[in-house]
């Protein structure tokens, strides 16, 4: 038997849910973020990039939804999460935490994918080649 304040905490944790899974459904557009690394060692760069949208306009939960996944110290299960959000069918993954997130992302070739990587992306295979761009 569920009692009084059971009942009213499920009621009102469903009903703040549910605008969550209503706008979801309603087809905001769903960034994938893919890190290699636990979440403690990429918090900064996570906050930086929420922040990086918001300053252009696109607020997480009301104009787009993020889907995070954290490969931890479990790396082999990187590409699991990658298949995650491709099944999810988001927009766009942001690959970070060094190349094996970012080589796991490029094997979803439908997807654009936004990654930063310390190596050289050409060496890596990544990119076939980078714009040179003339300094003014």
């Amino acid at each position: 038997m569920i009692g009084r304040r059971e009942f009213i905490s499920l009621l009102g944790g469903a009903a703040a849910a549910w605008p969550l899974a209503a706008r979801g459904q309603q087809g905001l557009p769903v960034i994938g973020f893919l890190a290699a690394q636990p979440l403690e060692h990429d918090e900064g760069r996570r906050l930086a990039f929420r922040q990086s949208l918001t300053n252009n306009g696109f607020i997480e939960g009301e104009s787009v939804l993020i889907d995070y996944r954290f490969g931890g110290i479990q790396m082999e299960r990187v590409p699991e999460l990658l298949n995650e959000l491709v099944r999810r069918r988001v927009a766009v993954i942001v690959a970070i935490g060094g190349p094996i997130a970012v080589l796991a992302a490029k094997a979803s070739a439908n997807i654009p994918i936004v990654f930063m990587v310390p190596e050289d992306p050409v060496r890596l295979g990544l990119v076939r080649a980078l714009p040179i761009q003339a300094a003014i």
